[in-house]
């Protein structure tokens, strides 16, 4: 895979924890400007920049400008795609909790 489509890939964009958080912070809240993402994370504003636009790429953020300032936005839509390839897993863990509720309950 190519870093073009890397970017563009939800599942590389939300396996770095700040991505995380920051999909997180913006799920808190309609939208928020650069400055006061900046401010929640140890790093410069550029950094978080790079994030952004990692999460912008695959569709997770949107942006805007008011004035100066750029304002950021969740979309959660892509997130679809996780939670449906999760729930397709869901079934082999609840096939071992039911058979550990068997067990348990003949001991």
């Amino acid at each position: 895979m190519n870093e073009k489509n890397q970017e563009r890939d939800v599942y590389v964009a939300i396996a770095d924890p700040t991505r995380r958080k920051l999909l997180r912070l913006l799920a808190d809240a309609e939208e928020l400007p650069l400055h006061e993402l900046t401010a929640q994370f140890q790093m410069g504003r550029t950094a978080v920049s790079k994030h952004l636009a990692i999460l912008k790429a695959a569709g997770l953020v949107t942006d805007r400008k008011v004035g100066r300032e750029t304002r950021y936005r969740l979309n959660a839509a892509p997130l679809q795609e996780i939670k449906d390839w999760i729930s397709f897993y869901e079934k082999f863990w609840n096939e071992k909790v039911a058979l550990l509720k068997i067990l348990l309950e003949e001991e």
